[in-house]
């Protein structure tokens, strides 16, 4: 215990399963991602063993620390390093059946535990659901305040996330039945498919921790997109609307500033990219139509395409792939009809993010996404 124990690496908020046999508890120490991560130490008598990391099932870049070990051997503990609600969330994770001190896919507690704040010190009586945690969320006493709670269902610990929306006329603000509505993955693929309610209304089922993208269409209007992402909360329900334009606005006079964005002049549903890829998706193919037809419609209007990565991956290497999309964004436009002198455009790599997914920040796929972008600038019209 004494080898374990003291050394230059802080070693904190230690706790014992149940039989005495093992020993959690969170440290620095070097062989660990950046910040803390949690571990484990085999006891056997008053011999303790080597401390294992609990690698990356649990570990993130981000703090893991005040690890709990519940009677039924569920891992309960607070990280800032997995998407949740605000600075360090609670987080559960199953042990492995056929192996007791392996744990599984990490879920997040959610409201009331977690809030935008702090959360942590997590314990329960898993037999009478009673428990007690730390928070530093508004309306304490103090800084840290101790708060109790009574579990009144089980824990869930398989994803029961879903989306709810509705479909609206952009123009009048009214409920748009029997519009048609995909729901696809992240990698383009339809997933599901179904038509919107009397008042307006649809809904999917969705699995933790993935990339989607709502298509909403219906004869007389354009069609309308919106990208999302579901995170391991549990029993989250995720509120999107989808806005459908009829086509016969889309001829109307825009104004067309120098230096706007055509993507926000029309609307437009973001042109995004695939991971590590410059090929032009199936979806950005009907956005890119739309910038075809504004340009025909104003044959002196010059643009300037700007592509970007997400930051994964070395910087030179994506300014190389980002300038690779601009030029095939570039190359679709000449293919339908837009004259090469009328389209300038060049890669900014990683350098332009519009969220704070820089080099190392812990991401969901679908932040990573709104990097994988292209804009396409008026410089003259």
């Amino acid at each position: 215990m004494q080898k374990v124990i003291n050394s230059t690496y802080f070693k904190f908020t230690p706790v014992y399963t149940k039989d005495g046999n093992t020993l959690y508890f969170a440290s620095d120490m070097p062989e660990g991602k950046e910040q803390s991560d949690l571990y484990k130490i085999a006891i056997k008598g008053t011999e303790y063993g080597e401390p294992e990391n609990l690698g990356d099932v649990i570990n993130t870049g981000g703090r893991e620390t005040f690890p709990f070990i519940g009677k039924d051997n569920k891992l309960y503990f607070s990280s800032d390093g997995y998407f949740g609600l605000g600075g360090l969330d609670v987080f559960v994770s199953d042990n492995d059946r056929a192996n007791a001190s392996n744990y599984r896919e990490v879920f997040n507690l959610g409201r009331p535990i977690n809030s935008p704040e702090d959360d942590f010190t997590f314990i329960i009586n898993e037999t009478s659901g009673s428990g007690y945690f730390a928070s530093n969320r508004e309306g304490g006493a103090g800084d840290d305040d101790i708060y109790s709670f009574k579990r009144t269902e089980k824990i869930i610990l398989s994803c029961s996330q879903k989306v709810e929306g509705i479909v609206m006329d952009e123009q009048t603000n009214t409920l748009i039945a029997n519009a048609k509505v995909l729901l696809l993955d992240g990698d383009n693929n339809i997933i599901g498919q179904t038509f919107t309610q009397n008042d307006g209304s649809f809904a999917f089922g969705l699995k933790c921790n993935n990339p989607y993208l709502l298509r909403g269409s219906k004869e007389e209007y354009s069609t309308a997109e919106k990208s999302f992402g579901t995170t391991n909360e549990l029993s989250k329900v995720v509120k999107k609307t989808l806005f459908l334009k009829k086509e016969r606005t889309l001829g109307k006079p825009i104004l067309a500033t120098i230096g706007s964005d055509l993507v926000a002049i029309l609307g437009l549903n973001p042109i995004h990219f695939d991971l590590d890829k410059d090929v032009i998706r199936g979806d950005s193919e009907i956005e890119l139509c739309k910038v075809v037809a504004v340009m025909k419609l104003y044959p002196n209007m010059k643009i300037d395409v700007r592509s970007h990565t997400d930051s994964r991956a070395d910087d030179t290497y994506n300014m190389n792939l980002s300038n690779r999309r601009a030029q095939s964004t570039i190359q679709f436009l000449i293919t339908n009809g837009i004259n090469k002198s009328r389209l300038t455009g060049k890669g900014y790599g990683e350098t332009r993010h519009v969220n704070r997914c820089s080099n190392g920040a812990p991401c969901a796929e679908y932040e990573h996404q709104l990097n994988r972008r292209s804009e396409f600038i008026i410089i003259e019209n």
